[in-house]
């Protein structure tokens, strides 16, 4: 995903400080024991709309990075956690309230559950507050959050140069690589190297890294990207292109899900030089908060992240 938005990004996308990312513009998640099966499965995640509430940290409040009490965000209560909900492993729509899930707020009788949703758990008990997803397109997150629609965003969104100038952003709660998927028997699937993919139709997620990152392949045909990864995915199966990017932490449940697939499997140093950080984004000049939820993900291995991430991994629906 790494789902990687040049205002939302602005889908397992470290963005790295290269020179390179700051012409990247999206979400990667990251390559995110002691932590039991259960807490893997997201159980020790667990916490317990409208306008920021008067005095609250989400408001303007010059003197909101210095007083600890304004470290909440919203109305204090409710975090409303903006995500496309359609980007697993990092997050998924389903029908069934389980306790890795949160209610889809703006859909009656869904709810969200993936990587993102367990790490919005855990900065929704940082922040005392309760989760809720608030489902929309990627392409619209950072615009939602700064007009007060959401509260955060935690959706395989990448910390680029970009966006930066936008939101403020957490510490990477993941980081992820890129790749391509061809159809089996493709000429294609026997590549090893981005070289064999000159001339190639390739396909990427608009306002994403994964439309972006197909510019490092040689004389490559760059399509026009599209909304979704679904949409990807289709394109790909119908032969409209020949490869489609894709965030290689998702390898598994992608080919799952699509077993008529194949993921390029690129010689040493021969693919995407690129990895991609997932960070959660929030209005700017809310510092008090920021560490809230820095100091939250922190509390988490790169170990623990991972069992996490693999978790969600195994539960994603077919």
């Amino acid at each position: 995903m790494t789902k990687a938005n040049p205002t939302h990004n602005q889908h397992l996308q470290n963005v790295s400080e290269s020179e390179h990312l700051d012409k990247l513009s999206r979400r990667g998640f990251l390559r995110l024991s002691g932590v039991t099966a259960a807490a893997a499965a997201g159980t020790s995640l667990l916490s317990a709309c409208g306008p920021a509430a008067p005095g609250a940290s989400g408001s303007d409040s010059s003197d909101s990075s210095s007083d600890s009490s304004a470290a909440t965000l919203g109305d204090g209560k409710t975090l409303r956690v903006g995500m496309e909900v359609a980007y697993a492993p990092y997050n998924w729509q389903t029908s069934e309230s389980s306790d890795t899930t949160i209610p889809v707020d703006n859909v009656s009788g869904a709810y969200a559950d993936g990587y993102d949703v367990q790490f919005a758990k855990v900065i929704a008990e940082a922040l005392g507050m309760e989760p809720v997803a608030i489902k929309m397109a990627f392409s619209g997150l950072v615009d939602s959050l700064n007009n007060g629609q959401i509260d955060i965003i935690c959706a395989g969104m990448s910390a680029t140069e970009e966006r930066k100038q936008a939101i403020d952003f957490s510490d990477p709660y993941f980081v992820g690589g890129f790749g391509l998927l061809v159809k089996k028997g493709s000429p294609y699937a026997s590549a090893t190297s981005l070289e064999d993919f000159k001339g190639a139709a390739v396909l990427g997620q608009k306002d994403t890294l994964l439309d972006q990152v197909i510019d490092d392949i040689p004389e490559v045909n760059h399509l026009t990207p599209v909304e979704t990864v679904p949409n990807m995915i289709s394109q790909l199966n119908q032969g409209t292109c020949d490869a489609i990017t894709f965030n290689t932490e998702s390898t598994k449940s992608l080919l799952r899900a699509n077993p008529d697939l194949v993921a390029v499997q690129f010689d040493e140093g021969k693919g995407f030089k690129e990895t991609v950080p997932v960070n959660a984004g929030i209005k700017k000049g809310q510092d008090a908060v920021l560490k809230k939820i820095n100091d939250a993900i922190a509390a988490y291995s790169d170990d623990k992240r991972q069992e996490i991430f693999d978790a969600c991994v195994d539960r994603t629906p077919e």
